[in-house]
């Protein structure tokens, strides 16, 4: 722990942002009082924890908190990467109708990469096994219908830890979520889903 002082005194905003960024990306504590925590940690008050979380996602330097579910701890074994090709003009749609189905987790326009990939949309769907995610993939076709559209089905044959991105290589601070199939990560990319990217997610 940084003493207040030492904190408020002899370092500028800009550092103190720094210092809780990193005390954050790799996730809030998991207690009754998250940003008493975080603020213990860098010499900061809750509340000034608070207020500075705020400002930075104002500003657009933290673009958002998201919650990631540790799918495997919760008997969902099985998850594939749906791509499609669809017309550009109908994408936006789509992508959203996709993102708000319950099984899919992620729904992300992406540019085509031709003549190989001619994918503009990748959707996530979990399931507890194969059988699930393909009878989900047959919902989502007769719903939006999409029976006919150009699509390819990617089933993950790893699973790789789960974070949020990294913004700081002097960050040590790791904290184990071992017992829990949650985390609440910030995420620092003002790129991810901002009005200038041309590539949002739903």
């Amino acid at each position: 722990m940084i003493p207040r002082r030492t904190i408020q005194q002899c370092i500028g905003r800009d550092l103190v942002d720094g210092l809780l960024i990193r005390a954050i990306e790799g996730g809030l504590p998991l207690v009754e009082r998250p940003y008493a925590a975080v603020g213990r940690e860098i010499g900061l008050s809750e509340q000034q924890v608070i207020d500075r979380i705020g400002k930075l996602h104002a500003s657009g330097d933290i673009k958002r908190f998201g919650v990631v579910v540790r799918h495997r701890e919760l008997g969902y074994r099985a998850n594939a990467m749906v791509v499609w090709d669809l017309p550009d003009q109908l994408v936006d749609r789509l992508g959203r109708s996709l993102g708000q189905m319950p099984f899919v987790t992620l729904s992300y326009r992406r540019p085509r990469r031709l003549p190989d990939w001619p994918y503009n949309l990748f959707t996530m769907i979990h399931g507890r096994n194969r059988e699930v995610v393909l009878e989900q993939l047959e919902q989502i076709k007769q719903r939006l219908g999409l029976s006919d559209a150009r699509h390819a089905i990617l089933f993950s044959g790893r699973c790789f830890k789960q974070r949020g991105a990294r913004y700081s290589e002097a960050s040590t601070r790791s904290r184990s979520r071992a017992s829990s199939a949650f985390s609440l990560l910030a995420f620092p990319d003002r790129r991810s889903a901002s009005a200038d990217n041309p590539n949002p997610a739903f």
